[in-house]
């Protein structure tokens, strides 16, 4: 018979896989079910900016997992590059807000989470077509080619010996007293000892399929965006712009990502053609050189919502051995290596790096 692992986690995107990988350096056997492909959800359709769209916006709970999460990614891009040959392309390319007219909230905010910033000037204006209102540029913003990412994790935690199922659906659980001893899938049954639902949008959903006569259910929804890729050369664009509510965003290779829209469309996955129109217009408009380079990809994924884009990371207060992270909507990547963190540090009662308490189920989301 093979050993019960110490940990057990349903959902195989950005924030599973880290979550994984952080049981697997603390020493612990880690087994990921994925109801698809392993990352093949919002954490490959997303855009990668490790920062929220106007973080003095959101609520503090946000912005404590993204500084956290700031100082994580270094480290952790550097290891997987090293260790699997994938490299996940964390680029600190820097971005550019072209509109501030909270400008005291920002800079504000910037100050107090030690986020250097700078007017921008002219110079930052002559390739694009934006109308500036107290632009800011922040030099040490990063992002992640999440594609790359995700990979670069899948062959880590396979290095590291982790079990991976994917195309495994979770059908029910076996509960005894308060305590879970295997979940029923379509690939068969799995004991466990820990579980953790890492199933992004889908976590709520499920919670309730798996736990329906338990309360505490994680209120995650999902969250249609839609994205496009422009086939630009390199240097066409050298940092990240968000202007109002959309961006570009610049890969290594040259490639330009638009995105995106944000619609409350249940599972649904179609992308649009209205969609498609208006974020090729804003695209175009902002940065007219893409006009010389094909339009090659439009796609949609489903963020995990919460009211307030705050996600829950805690420890069931009814069931002994099952815990929850998920629902970070759009910064999954963002807060992902803290709220890892943050998980791992829960469930081994190692000191906390970030303060959990807003984070629990019981709290305001």
């Amino acid at each position: 018979m093979s050993k019960i692992p110490d940990i057990t986690i349903i959902g195989g995107g950005i924030i599973g896989l880290l979550t994984a990988r952080e049981f697997l350096q603390a020493g612990a056997t880690v087994t990921v079910i994925e109801k698809n492909q392993i990352g093949q959800e919002s954490s490959w359709a997303g855009g990668g900016i490790l920062l929220p769209l106007y973080p003095w916006r959101q609520p503090d709970a946000i912005t404590r997992l993204v500084i956290h999460s700031l100082t994580l990614y270094p480290l952790l891009a550097t290891q997987l590059k090293a260790e699997t040959g994938i490299d996940p392309e964390w680029n600190p390319c820097g971005l550019l807000i072209a509109k501030n007219p909270d400008l005291a909230a920002a800079i504000d905010w910037c100050n107090c989470n030690n986020v250097r910033f700078e007017p921008a000037g002219a110079e930052f204006f002559s390739r694009i077509n934006a109308e500036p209102d107290n632009p800011l540029w922040l030099p040490d913003i990063a992002q992640a080619r999440n594609p790359r990412l995700v990979k670069s994790l899948k062959q880590d935690l396979i290095n590291k010996s982790a079990n991976l199922v994917e195309q495994c659906v979770p059908k029910g659980i076996t509960l005894e007293r308060d305590r879970i001893t295997a979940v029923t899938t379509s690939s068969g049954r799995f004991s466990v000892n820990q579980l953790i639902i890492c199933a992004g949008a889908w976590t709520g959903q499920l919670f309730q399929e798996l736990f329906p006569t338990i309360g505490n259910a994680p209120k995650v929804v999902p969250v249609k965006g839609q994205m496009l890729l422009f086939e630009a050369e390199r240097d066409t664009l050298p940092y990240m712009v968000l202007d109002e509510d959309q961006y570009l965003i610049p890969r290594l290779d040259g490639k330009i990502l638009a995105g995106s829209t944000v619609e409350q469309d249940d599972f649904n996955k179609i992308t649009s053609k209205e969609a498609r129109n208006r974020l090729e217009s804003f695209a175009l408009k902002l940065l007219p050189a893409l006009n010389h380079y094909p339009l090659t990809h439009h796609w949609a994924g489903l963020r995990p919502g919460t009211e307030q884009g705050v996600p829950y990371i805690d420890k069931h207060p009814e069931i002994s051995n099952l815990s929850i992270n998920a629902g970070h909507f759009r910064n999954g990547l963002a807060m992902g290596p803290a709220s890892a963190q943050l998980m791992v540090d829960l469930i081994l009662g190692r000191p906390e790096a970030v303060a959990p308490e807003p984070y629990k189920l019981s709290s305001l989301h």
